[in-house]
């Protein structure tokens, strides 16, 4: 079937135009339905992975999976494509022949083994082996690869290592693939092609690999339009050389460009018209730029999740210690877009709930008809900045920006036996605003102007979290209209692969949505929490160091968790 266009006579003339946006998040994927005309978001629709995340056992049960590995399933993202978008088509109420184009965006580095016709190699005979599964993202079992990679590129002068801040992460394509060929070299030899799950999901709806300029920029070390050498590649592993030429190598697809058409099985798993237009694949956080409307330079967007990670454009190419990466048009054409993040932040409040409250507190909760991270957020709002007397470090999943150490652990320090639940809780969100001050502070004095600081993502929800920020930033602190930016962002980049709109920045214009200085700091709360961002950048230094404490306490653990007991 050919391809459809906006302007195809088999659509009903007059009609509405719309888009399909699929965001593929940690625990789950949704579908939003735009129109193309103004950005409004028709319906959307929520499938929960039915796997999660893997990370005691594979889904056989039995095969135990060791520390700090994280998997996915590759039958649960397709079948966010089975349920969300047929789900979200059918509560819009329109005609499924108006929708002109489909885009999709994903955890950058959640990347897979696959045979040369993209079937995951979990999907066969391998199926037993670990190594043959999704590494999520947050699966940080690679960081003694990702510390020679970093050593190995310093010790070689290799020109991209400044391009990422001097350290390529544990959670990259790189690390993680010398990883898979240390431990399972026959898992790797079976491997064709080693692929991003953004660039994975997009061959699923068009039958052709296609490579998105984003993922292979950020999180594949592609710069000035290459790979590392072979060379350097071989002095890490012999096995090792030819790895980006045989398994990653394919021409990159820009962003909001057309890489194919709906097949006609995609067609009949989301109920879309056969032949419309699939965009290149995308990372979640750095779609979501368009639908916040910061795109421009210098307007930071910060996406809040389970994680955190922050983007911002800027006119010239700047070498930032501790960013995640700069890459020429890994946000939007014309700029260069810098990222940098952190690895943990609403999990570490989930995880301090995980840990239990009184019982009088579930009893508070339930007699007013709050949760439980409500009934804390209240408690914690009554105290005066640096009440409780604490301090944390946000690394309760690693340190992504600016350290970039996976192998660092939360701390909290300054409990007594007076100390409660909510000021631990406080102390938590405190410490995810100082992290997010280092890495603005990095920036800036690294020569990248941040003069708008823009959130998104569930955490903005938290009145209190956000004018945290704002105090800790000195800084007012925006907020995207979305509530689901970055299934906006695919949905306005899948306008721009139809054709509807001429470029990305024109279709953020109409599509977009900001509420703008919605938080402004509190000066006297802002002076008191300069005084403790100067005991927490102490702390960071302190700890942050390499085989110091940290390092050393999960060396013990996981010598005790993998030891052979004694006969």
């Amino acid at each position: 079937m050919p391809p459809r266009t906006p302007s195809d006579p088999s659509r009903p003339a007059g009609a509405e135009q719309y888009t399909v946006g699929v965001d593929f998040g940690t625990l789950s994927g949704r579908a939003v339905v735009v129109r193309v005309r103004d950005g409004e978001e028709v319906a959307s629709a929520v499938h929960a992975y039915a796997h999660g995340v893997l990370d005691r056992h594979l889904p056989d049960g039995t095969t135990a999976l060791p520390p700090d590995w994280a998997l996915q399933h590759p039958d649960d993202w397709c079948d966010v494509l089975r349920e969300a978008v047929p789900a979200a088509v059918r509560a819009a109420g329109i005609d499924p022949g108006t929708v002109i184009g489909i885009a999709t965006d994903f955890t950058a580095c959640t990347v897979l083994p696959t045979l040369a016709d993209g079937t995951p190699l979990a999907a066969t005979e391998l199926s037993g082996r670990p190594h043959a599964w999704p590494k999520l993202w947050k699966h940080h079992a690679a960081q003694d690869q990702a510390d020679r990679i970093n050593a190995l590129a310093h010790e070689r002068g290799e020109k991209w290592i400044a391009r990422y801040g001097g350290k390529i992460s544990a959670e990259w394509q790189f690390a993680k693939a010398l990883q898979l060929l240390e431990e399972d070299p026959e898992v790797y030899g079976r491997c064709a092609r080693w692929i991003e799950a953004s660039d994975w999901i997009v061959w699923q709806l068009t039958g052709a690999e296609s490579r998105n300029a984003c993922a292979a920029g950020y999180k594949g070390i592609h710069q000035d339009g290459s790979y590392p050498s072979p060379e350097y590649l071989a002095a890490l592993h012999p096995d090792f050389a030819d790895f980006a030429r045989t398994r990653l190598e394919h021409p990159l697809a820009a962003l909001g460009s057309r890489v194919g058409s709906l097949t006609a099985r995609a067609a009949r798993w989301t109920g879309l018209p056969e032949g419309i237009a699939v965009a290149a694949g995308n990372v979640d956080a750095h779609v979501a730029a368009a639908a916040a409307q910061a795109v421009e330079n210098g307007r930071l967007l910060a996406i809040m999740g389970t994680s955190s990670c922050h983007v911002v454009n800027g006119p010239a190419l700047a070498d930032v210690p501790g960013i995640c990466g700069v890459v020429n048009g890994g946000i939007v054409e014309g700029a260069y877009g810098y990222e940098a993040g952190q690895s943990a932040v609403g999990d570490i409040f989930g995880w301090a709930l995980s840990q239990g409250v009184p019982a009088e507190y579930a009893a508070e909760a339930a007699s007013r008809g709050e949760d439980l991270h409500e009934l804390l957020t209240r408690k914690a709002a009554a105290q005066p900045v640096g009440g409780h007397g604490l301090l944390a470090l946000d690394w309760m999943n690693g340190n992504r920006s600016v350290l970039v150490d996976h192998h660092l652990s939360g701390v909290v320090v300054g409990l007594t036996l007076a100390t409660g639940p909510e000021d631990v809780y406080r102390a938590l969100l405190e410490a995810t605003a100082y992290g997010t001050r280092i890495i603005v502070e990095t920036l800036e004095s690294g020569g990248v102007p941040v003069n708008e600081f823009i959130v998104t993502g569930g955490l903005k929800k938290n009145a209190l979290l956000m004018q945290i920020y704002a105090d800790v930033l000195r800084r007012p602190v925006s907020l995207a209209a979305s509530e689901q930016g970055p299934a906006l962002g695919s949905a306005i980049h899948a306008a721009v692969a139809a054709g509807a709109h001429p470029d990305v920045r024109s279709a953020t214009a109409a599509m977009g949505r900001l509420r703008r200085n919605v938080y402004t700091p509190d000066h006297s709360r802002a002076d008191a929490y300069d005084a403790i961002f100067a005991e927490y950048r102490t702390l960071h230094d302190q700890f942050g160091v390499r085989d110091g404490t940290l390092h050393r306490l999960r060396r013990i653990r996981n010598q005790a968790l993998t030891a052979t007991p004694a006969d």
